[in-house]
């Protein structure tokens, strides 16, 4: 068994999922990281040490004040696979104050010697159009149909096997995550919910503490208010998007640099307490702005635990009654492991965590 694995519980267990979270807020100064534990772990082992945390943040009343309890019904709902809210799956156990282990070998892209055969890479567009449907509504970037490889061969199981997909008709996605500002829209019109109260941000910053039904209410809004199909991005149209017609680990190359994304180990600008404004890192080869931390980002698809039978079409891989959605890009909270094109989390549809927001998409160009 590899060093960096060795001791580290089954990734499904329910004690690692816990240990996991625990390990990722143990050093936070945020009490609502603390309450999104005792959320999920109402009886866990360090709920006591956690609701005592809670009350020393509230106490303090500065920086750490908690908001009121903004899970939509979901008190001990499920975490995602293999992370907690700032835990990268595989057994890679880190933290704010802790730089994670290097994961250098085959993340995010293939060898050329795994690379399956008759599978082409993107080609970025020669331009790339950007739309705007209305004055309060997000800016797009209209994108081609195409293909790419999804996925990774990496040690990380939920990437595999790495697989050529191809998306068969054009469509728009946002040019950045939704902001505070365009949620406070839908808000004022009383299709979308107000964030808890006690949580300021400012208008054009990305909107978090948004679940997946909460996206859900924001793009059936564009929807009625333009008359277009708005709804959020299939995952093999964010890899595509996110991609950017690239096949390494990063859009960029295969190796860190920074001013690319905004993580804790992605360079300047970078606060430990919020992402940056949107436009503060490069854009992508397509002209996507954020699509590498910032915040997790939720996209169309009910949860898979691997690539295994996924649709080849860009469709949304879906299933009855499903509540739990993937994310997808990492947060400005996690380090350089965390930005691969390739990596996928979990998180049940209802819950709302500090580190969780989206884009859309939209349908034709």
């Amino acid at each position: 068994m590899p060093a960096a694995h060795a001791g580290v519980l089954p990734k499904d267990s329910a004690e690692q999922y816990e240990l996991s979270f625990w390990d990722s807020i143990k050093s936070s100064q945020h009490a609502d990281d603390y309450q999104a534990y005792l959320q999920a772990y109402p009886g866990g082992r360090f709920a006591g040490l956690a609701r005592s945390r809670v009350d020393r943040l509230r106490a303090g009343n500065g920086a750490g004040a908690i908001a009121p309890d903004n899970t939509a019904g979901n008190a001990g709902a499920a975490l995602p696979a293999g992370r907690s809210p700032a835990q990268k799956a595989g057994g890679r156990h880190h933290h704010a104050a802790q730089k994670a282990p290097a994961y250098t070998t085959g993340m995010g892209a293939l060898a050329p010697s795994e690379t399956p055969a008759a599978m082409p890479a993107a080609a970025p567009p020669a331009s790339v159009m950007e739309v705007r449907d209305c004055e309060t509504c997000p800016p797009l970037i209209s994108l081609p149909a195409g293909g790419l490889t999804m996925g990774s061969n990496s040690d990380d199981p939920t990437e595999r096997p790495a697989f050529h997909v191809t998306i068969g008709s054009a469509f728009a996605i946002g040019k950045y995550e939704i902001s505070v500002g365009q949620w406070n829209a839908c808000v004022a019109v009383g299709s979308c919910q107000k964030l808890a109260d006690g949580v300021q941000r400012e208008v054009d910053t990305p909107v978090r503490d948004v679940s997946w039904d909460d996206a859900q209410a924001y793009v059936r809004w564009l929807g009625r208010l333009t008359g277009k199909r708005y709804r959020l991005p299939t995952e093999a149209e964010w890899e595509y998007a996110a991609r950017g017609g690239t096949r390494t680990r990063y859009w960029w190359g295969e190796q860190m640099t920074t001013g690319k994304g905004n993580c804790r180990e992605c360079g300047p600008p970078w606060s430990p307490d919020a992402p940056a404004k949107p436009g503060s890192f490069a854009p992508n080869p397509f002209g996507l702005y954020d699509m590498n931390g910032s915040v997790w980002e939720w996209v169309s698809d009910c949860w898979h635990g691997s690539y295994q039978r996924a649709p080849s079409d860009g469709r949304s891989w879906d299933e009855p009654d499903c509540r739990m959605r993937v994310l997808r890009g990492g947060s400005w909270r996690e380090g350089a492991s965390y930005m691969p094109s390739s990596t996928r989390f979990k998180y049940d549809a209802g819950v709302r965590q500090s580190q969780n927001g989206f884009r859309v998409a939209r349908e034709g160009t």
